[in-house]
């Protein structure tokens, strides 16, 4: 009896962003904002017979302590505006930008949309994302608000308008009505949608792209998120790194498919990793500890401890204890970033490990909000990824190195090569679209 042939791996790759994983310090960190960093990571992830290349979004620059949060201030660029040009130095990656449903027209946004795939012959994605913060909303001030709990609100009204979630999930069906006016054959049709949220009519601009319609991804974790990608994501962009978490996040949103008329390989679950490669697992395991120290300078470690405790601890040193009394539930001490949970709970946790181990704060900061995934030699990584695949624990990776832009350069030579030795990953490009990489059919068109 012929052996089945193994899971095949999806793999993308996450332009590091303005965040504590990209190590600024090291000598071969580049621009942030400069094209040919996007450019260079983009045709490495080419090279590399890779799905996508993702873009994140940064529509406000944080605050720590009432002021621009310096650490990790450098600027974003507009995604789609980026993508648009690395359509022409690139001919098969995909090209996914993050944009959010909160502060955006369907109308707009779905016509930029539909123009990047036909500049990129089928080549886009948009990661559909909603905002829960009013912070951020301050800069789209547009006759109505959102309130701290991110709830739209008409002007002068204390009646909601629905969460973040019901708009984006209006705001995706919007689109795709919007990308189905068109018929197959090229021939524009009225648009009459009247929504909760959105009214649109008249005739789309843009005729039908090359995929049908772009892939959409979703990333989000909440009971709202999960239903929202397993309705309407053709991917799941989830934080679940490790495998016994990844394998009941994938069989959760996987089992809400079938409520919503869908079949388990239409939804793609993939987890945003990192990796750190070394000669040897002994190596890698080195690298890895010092790329953390490097994450987690002694300003950095402090910065952590103040947005759990939320008050300013400057006067604490990073190599003391933590602080004995209990952090303050109800403060804001950070804006433009999400806290992550009871931070009650979170001070409980960190004690509890510092108390074990015997770590400073620094130490403490370092060990508690470590992300780093895979470690290991390229033989090692390959295994484990692949193992994850073949659990259940994923459909693929979204790669996000420590360096901008040349991070993804050894990923690319060492270890891609042994995945596909293992008979897990491509060894060519098939198709020419996103949908095609991705194993998706094309859309059916709703006349």
């Amino acid at each position: 009896m012929t052996a089945a042939a193994p899971k095949q791996m999806h793999l993308a790759a996450h332009f590091p962003g303005v965040n504590n994983t990209t190590v600024w310090s090291d000598p071969r960190s580049g621009s942030q904002i400069e094209f040919s960093s996007f450019e260079h990571l983009a045709r490495t992830a080419e090279r590399g017979l890779f799905d996508f290349f993702f873009l994140a979004e940064g529509l406000r620059l944080r605050e720590h302590k009432g002021r621009i949060h310096d650490l990790d201030v450098v600027g974003r660029p507009e995604s789609l505006t980026v993508l648009s040009a690395l359509a022409a130095v690139t001919d098969r990656i995909g090209l996914a930008a993050t944009v959010n449903t909160t502060f955006n027209e369907p109308y707009e946004l779905a016509r930029r949309l539909a123009t990047l795939d036909h500049l990129s012959a089928g080549r886009a994605a948009w990661n559909a994302v909603t905002s829960s913060d009013a912070f951020t909303g301050e800069n789209f001030r547009r006759g109505g608000y959102l309130d701290r709990a991110g709830i739209p609100r008409a002007p002068g009204s204390a009646r909601p308008e629905g969460t973040p979630y019901t708009r984006a999930a209006e705001f995706v069906a919007t689109a795709r009505e919007l990308w189905d006016s068109w018929t197959p054959e090229g021939a524009p049709r009225p648009v009459s949608h009247r929504g909760r949220h959105f009214t649109v009519e008249g005739e789309f601009t843009v005729p039908r792209s090359p995929q049908g319609h772009p892939v959409v991804i979703q990333a989000g974790d909440s009971f709202e998120g999960r239903e929202f990608a397993a309705s309407a994501a053709d991917i799941v962009f989830t934080r679940h790194g490790t495998l016994d978490a990844g394998r009941a996040f994938y069989a959760d949103v996987k089992g809400r498919l079938a409520a919503h008329g869908r079949a388990p390989d239409e939804l793609k679950v993939m987890p945003g990793v990192t990796f750190v490669l070394g000669d040897t697992d002994a190596d890698a395991r080195e690298h890895a500890a010092d790329i953390r120290r490097r994450q987690v300078s002694p300003q950095n470690a402090i910065a952590a401890l103040e947005q759990v405790w939320g008050r300013d601890l400057s006067s604490y040193d990073p190599d003391g204890p933590l602080p004995a009394s209990d952090p303050d539930p109800g403060a804001e001490l950070v804006r433009g970033r999400v806290r992550q949970g009871d931070p009650l709970a979170v001070a409980a946790r960190w004690r509890a490990l510092s108390e074990e181990k015997g770590l400073s704060i620094r130490q403490t900061v370092i060990e508690a909000t470590g992300r780093q995934s895979f470690i290991g030699s390229p033989a090692t990584v390959a295994a484990l990824l692949a193992e994850y695949v073949a659990a259940g624990a994923a459909d693929g990776f979204i790669l996000v190195p420590h360096l901008t832009p040349g991070g993804l350069d050894d990923f690319v030579d060492r270890v891609v090569p042994l995945l596909q030795e293992r008979g897990v990953f491509r060894r060519a490009y098939t198709g020419s679209t996103l949908r095609s990489h991705l194993g998706l059919a094309e859309p059916v068109w709703k006349g």
